[in-house]
């Protein structure tokens, strides 16, 4: 399997030739199907990752403190 950044380069290249003009109706489908494909799978990776990145910054700094599970965390209440 090809790593994030050759898939998105794939992924820009489909768009270019798709938007030039210059291909038939039936490679146009073709390349539409991979950018899907290939789209699909981006966005799988990013919410993984989404997900390691937003577990490691509530991960608690010692054992005795208990994970921090606000998005954005402020350090006062705000008043009414």
């Amino acid at each position: 399997m090809k790593n994030f950044e050759e898939r998105l380069t794939r992924l820009e290249e489909l768009n270019d030739s798709m938007k030039s003009g210059n291909i038939p109706l039936d490679e146009a489908v073709r390349l539409f199907e991979e950018g899907i494909k290939l789209a699909k799978g981006l966005e799988k990776d990013l919410s993984k990752v989404e997900r390691k990145i937003e577990i490691l910054v509530n991960q608690p700094e010692s054992s005795e403190e208990e994970p921090n599970l606000e998005l954005f965390p402020s350090h006062e209440e705000d008043g009414p």
